[in-house]
């Protein structure tokens, strides 16, 4: 599957990457493919969970943060796990339809 997925470093998961035209691909290889991204997929809800837990870590730590800097800093790092959720969401809820489609 290394051919139709790439590791997002920033997100944490595969995402899906077609070279191809979908209807060019053999019908076992897309169930396959569809298969391994429902997989991929049903984790993101569990990735989530644990970024939005770092988010709270975070958020805990700026409340006591007295050093404007560092408050700065922990602003930014929440900033970019609240936007690496909001892709995570956007993955999650987008690519629905392609599992919609392979149970008909």
């Amino acid at each position: 599957m290394e051919d139709f997925f790439i590791l997002d470093k920033r997100l944490g998961i595969q995402i899906p990457v077609l070279n191809v035209e979908w209807d060019d691909l053999p019908l076992e290889k897309r169930q396959s493919i569809l298969f391994t991204w429902e997989t991929i997929r049903g984790s993101i809800p569990d990735h989530i969970i644990n970024l939005e837990k770092m988010i709270n870590e975070k958020q805990t730590e700026l409340s006591d943060e007295n050093d404007f800097a560092r408050s700065c800093l922990l602003n930014s790092e929440i900033a970019e796990l609240a936007s690496i959720i909001n892709d995570l969401w956007l993955w999650f809820r987008t690519h629905q339809n392609i599992t919609e489609k392979m149970h008909y």
